[in-house]
């Protein structure tokens, strides 16, 4: 699987590395763009910021975001996302570990597209990875941009 970038909202070295190498794991082949926090995250999407010459129209295929960021946490950054025209339809997966129930539903009102909580055993998690990336890079038939 190849091809449009994935954006990796992740605060957590441990967790970035973690994921990168269960996408690779599992021949998800897409460039990783890493935004360490939420500002980041919103300027890469906007083309904002550090990120000012990048063409906003060069979304992201999936966003991959996790809720407990510092600057901006994750719903803010879901928050934004969705009251964009331009980004309203965009595919954001939160991928946390949050056990909060309060997450999970604020993540849903928000406008997320799934919520996931990341497994602590590396093999359930590159398995959560491989079915996250099959469904949403192969199987799902996004609108037209």
């Amino acid at each position: 699987m190849s091809g449009e970038v994935i954006l990796l909202v992740e605060d957590n070295p441990d967790d970035e590395a973690l994921t990168i190498r269960a996408l690779q794991r599992n021949d998800i082949t897409n460039e990783v763009f890493v935004a360490h926090d939420g500002v980041e995250a919103l300027d890469y999407v906007f083309a904002t910021g550090s990120h000012s010459g990048r063409d906003v129209n060069d979304l992201p295929k999936l966003v991959l975001l996790d809720l407990k960021l510092p600057r901006t946490d994750g719903l803010e950054v879901l928050r934004r996302i969705r009251a964009d025209d331009r980004t309203k339809r965009l595919p954001v997966v939160v991928l946390t570990s949050s056990k909060e129930d309060q997450d999970l539903i604020d993540s849903y009102n928000l406008g997320a597209n799934s919520y996931i909580q990341k497994p602590v055993d590396f093999t359930q998690f590159t398995e959560a990875v491989r079915q996250l990336g099959q469904y949403w890079l192969v199987l799902n038939e996004p609108p037209p941009r």
